[in-house]
């Protein structure tokens, strides 16, 4: 075995160790990894080409009865675009009532992902879609170029573009669901914590988020523990950095309701995060819920909308926002509160 191979297998192996919470957004190992101490520059970088290739692979598939409108823009970027998933008929539903949206916004360290992953969209849009919801996928500018704070800039910009059109798809404004992985799990979170943040965007109220397995809430605390490379290239060393981009330290009184999913198998226990972001939120009269759930980083992505206890308590937490959601969803109890 040649030393460029070795090098490559040796990155990979530390990538794996050390990246298990990165594992998902489709980019499993870790696209987003940084060089590692004893990895050269050339072996780090022919990982990530790598990984890379290999997640353009994993775009999702179209559903039976489902159409998408791809890349719709809401700025002049081509990383400023988001896809829609809505049911292929027509026809409005039954009701007369317009659907709910799920808005996803992908994982991938801040610097890598994109909205069309299968990860991020295949069983969501499987599941949801024909019960009469519509989802909206969607990419945002990247590190290096774009820094964190205007990452979550883009993801309110997008939100607050698709609540203007969404009627055009026979979706509810009023009725957003906010839903992110990974970096996108920190992203909505932070919007969710101040939603004045995409409101002087032109946003309307949504429902509530569900943040899937983000280990960043309260980032100054994760900055000052040992922590992996890449949380130094996303939030830098700046104390008054980190407190701007903390859901934990920008949650506002009156913020929308929260989910926080969490894996116990990660071995850096976002669980723990995910608890005293859920007591903050509690201690402040607002409304935040734990699920630790016993899949991977990358699973708790790509499985829900599958048939499992895991999904059901997703959707009993989005079924408890709006009696609307609940009676598409199929959740009875619920719908008659």
């Amino acid at each position: 075995m040649g030393p460029n191979r070795c090098d490559l297998l040796t990155a990979l192996r530390r990538a794996l160790t050390a990246g298990v919470l990165l594992a998902a957004a489709g980019l499993a190992p870790l696209v987003q990894a940084q060089p590692l101490r004893g990895d050269t520059p050339a072996a780090t970088e022919r990982l990530r080409t790598r990984l890379a290739e290999r997640a353009q692979e994993k775009r999702a598939s179209l559903p039976p009865g489902v159409q998408k409108i791809a890349d719709l823009p809401y700025g002049p970027d081509a990383r400023q675009r988001m896809d829609i998933y809505l049911p292929r008929s027509s026809a409005p539903h039954p009701s007369g009532v317009r659907a709910p949206v799920v808005f996803m916004v992908h994982g991938g360290g801040w610097r890598h992902g994109d909205k069309a992953m299968g990860r991020v969209v295949d069983q969501k849009v499987a599941s949801w879609v024909p019960r009469g919801l519509i989802v909206v996928s969607v990419n945002y500018r990247l590190l290096p170029d774009t820094p964190v704070a205007q990452q979550a800039q883009d993801v309110a910009q997008a939100l607050a573009t698709a609540q203007q059109q969404a009627a055009q798809w026979g979706g509810d404004a009023g009725r957003f669901i906010l839903m992110g992985h990974s970096a996108g799990a920190h992203l909505v979170s932070l919007i969710n914590a101040q939603p004045a943040l995409a409101q002087r965007l032109g946003a309307w109220p949504w429902l509530g988020t569900v943040a899937l397995d983000s280990a960043v809430l309260n980032l100054p605390q994760l900055m000052r523990a040992p922590h992996m490379p890449l949380y130094d290239d996303a939030f830098g060393t700046d104390p008054a950095y980190w407190h701007a981009l903390s859901p934990l330290h920008q949650w506002v009184s009156g913020a929308p309701p929260s989910q926080f999913v969490c894996s116990t198998e990660r071995p850096d226990q976002p669980c723990l995060q995910a608890h005293a972001m859920a007591r903050h939120v509690h201690t402040q009269g607002g409304r935040a819920e734990v699920l630790p759930q016993p899949l991977t980083h990358g699973e708790i992505n790509a499985e829900l909308g599958l048939d499992s206890d895991y999904t059901r308590a997703v959707e009993g937490f989005m079924a408890s926002l709006d009696a609307v959601v609940a009676q598409r969803l199929g959740h009875k109890t619920l719908e008659k509160q």
